[in-house]
């Protein structure tokens, strides 16, 4: 991959997704047929935009593997595989790693105690915002601070206690504004710009570049708002994936920098 090319990481949903993990919500029926077209959808809006999509190898035997995002932390050309902190989810990191080494990015791994989901990790140019929580500990934050900051990142903890992972709960325009759902945000002093959604699927954008953020189809109010900002909106329906927490940032990992 040249540095002019923009790629993303992209893992086919398991037929066994009804069975992943849900922490903050009750477990809905999902129709498993029907997520694998919506996922076709959302691949299909992000080659749309000028992505190469990659596939990494399908991990059956693992609910959440479509959730690709929880495997690992891209910072430039560096790869940190993460250690997924339910250990149901440890074995989706390897598929993950073989991706990334084909395609010539270094990798490093959060390893030991450490527990570190990639869900959890929002970056804003070279900040970088980590949820300490359910599914992060601290020596996990301890070594993604160290695999980091030599390159120039500024690693913060942020306290994280009602949503699963800190992009659950906020992710970031391109101007670097944070925008959240309220009720699932702790503490929005933790930003240094910070903007309310009226809608919790809402505060989940996917930056597609030239202006244009990928959004779910479930929060029409948030995406007005966010034209009005001067931004296009991608609308894409993720309905069977929120069912499991997920949200469009959880499906894919952009690969921005050429190793």
């Amino acid at each position: 991959m040249t540095s002019s090319q923009r790629a993303a990481l992209v893992r086919r949903p398991s037929s066994k997704l009804a069975e992943g993990l849900i922490t903050h919500i009750d477990r809905q029926p999902v129709d498993v047929d029907l997520a694998a077209r919506q996922w076709e959808g959302y691949v299909s809006a992000m080659q749309s935009a000028g992505w190469k999509t990659v596939e990494v190898e399908p991990a059956e035997d693992c609910p959440d593997s479509v959730f690709v995002e929880d495997s690992v932390v891209m910072f430039g050309g560096l790869a940190v595989i993460s250690r997924p902190g339910a250990d149901e989810r440890k074995p989706e990191t390897a598929g993950t790693t073989a991706a990334l080494q084909g395609l010539g990015y270094r990798t490093v791994e959060i390893s030991g105690d450490g527990t570190l989901d990639g869900g959890d990790v929002l970056k804003i140019d070279n900040r970088v915002f980590v949820g300490r929580g359910g599914r992060t500990n601290a020596e996990g934050v301890r070594q993604l601070r160290a695999h980091l900051e030599p390159l120039g990142a500024r690693v913060t903890a942020v306290p994280l206690t009602k949503a699963l992972h800190l992009k659950s709960a906020v992710t970031a325009l391109p101007d670097g504004t944070v925008i959240g759902y309220d009720p699932v945000v702790d503490d929005p002093a933790f930003f240094p710009m910070y903007l309310s959604m009226p809608e919790e699927p809402g505060a989940h954008v996917v930056d597609l570049g030239e202006g244009r953020l990928l959004i779910s189809a479930g929060a029409p109010r948030s995406a007005a708002l966010i034209e009005d900002l001067g931004y296009t909106v991608v609308p894409v329906d993720i309905s069977e994936f929120e069912k499991m927490e997920g949200c469009v940032t959880c499906l894919s990992v952009r690969l921005r920098s050429a190793p």
